[in-house]
């Protein structure tokens, strides 16, 4: 499978010479997001978006839009943070992003029709959406490690950290996304991360990234909706595998419960599993576990 491989665009920085950036140089521009221009590309009649919500800080945009959800909000809406003081990632991990300095977001969804058990795909489908419009939009070429990171060149550009919602008003999804944009090597906290800043993008304009996920998150959400959750049917299955780093190669995987499966990663199933094969022969499909690529 296609690896994320590192493009640079003509005349910036290559992403070794932005790590040397002395801590006491000023970070680039980081405009605060425009709420109203935002709601005027994205919410339109018809489409998925009905409303867009930026504050200023927040513990946790899942936490705010899990607690919109409770309350019986509908699926489209979007929450945005100039800083998340408390953001999440898988297994309770931290996620860490100074001020303006990357998209903090969660959305709400309620893919009713859609089996329960399909609703784990979601966080797979948020990532092809990210790694489609961080190509597009910035020029970066990025890859899929299962279940839910954005990478280029094995470095860390993104995470997705899908929630499920039990409410009076119908079970909901709450999908966060945490994108490194104009981040800087001094402010990463993690020595695996990097942003689009660092990998040289051509464009790091917060708005215009985040427009550009949305909008592709919305077109495969829907696909994926109208097909009731059929990956094959609606080219979700293949999208994904077309820009996984994990499938393929030799991983260890580290289970629940301090246990390990080391194998070939052979394929993601109907139910966002991980499908591994040991030298035994034998395919274990794993539904959740830190992934380590070996080779």
């Amino acid at each position: 499978m296609p690896g994320g491989a590192l493009s640079v665009a003509p005349g910036r920085p290559t992403a070794a010479a932005w790590r040397s950036v002395q801590a006491d140089d000023e970070p680039p521009e980081r405009r605060p997001l425009d709420v109203e221009d935002l709601t005027d590309a994205l919410v339109r009649a018809g489409g998925l978006w009905r409303e867009l919500v930026v504050v200023p800080q927040t513990t946790s945009t899942n936490a705010h839009v899990a607690e919109a959800a409770h309350r019986g909000a509908a699926e489209g809406l979007v929450v945005a943070a100039e800083y998340q003081s408390r953001g999440r990632g898988r297994l309770d991990r931290g996620w860490h992003s100074p001020p303006g300095a990357g998209l903090t977001f969660s959305v709400l969804l309620r893919p009713l029709g859609v089996p329960a058990n399909r609703w784990t795909w979601l966080p797979l489908l948020a990532g092809v959406a990210v790694a489609e419009a961080t190509t597009r939009v910035a020029g970066v070429e990025v890859g899929l490690k299962w279940p839910n990171d954005v990478l280029v060149g094995g470095r860390k550009l993104a995470g997705v950290l899908l929630e499920r919602v039990g409410a009076s008003s119908g079970p909901a999804a709450v999908v966060g996304v945490g994108l490194n944009v104009t981040t800087t090597a001094e402010e990463l906290v993690e020595p695996s991360a990097t942003s689009l800043l660092l990998e040289g993008a051509t464009a790091y304009d917060r708005a215009t990234v985040l427009r550009g996920v949305l909008s592709t998150l919305e077109g495969w959400y829907l696909r994926w909706r109208s097909a009731g959750g059929d990956t094959d049917a609606s080219g979700l299955r293949a999208a994904y595998e077309s820009r996984s780093v994990t499938l393929g190669r030799e991983v260890r995987v580290e289970l629940p419960g301090r246990t390990r499966l080391t194998g070939t990663a052979k394929a993601v199933d109907d139910l966002g599993r991980l499908v591994v094969r040991d030298s035994t022969g034998r395919d274990t499909a794993v539904a959740a576990g830190d992934v380590i690529h070996l080779r």
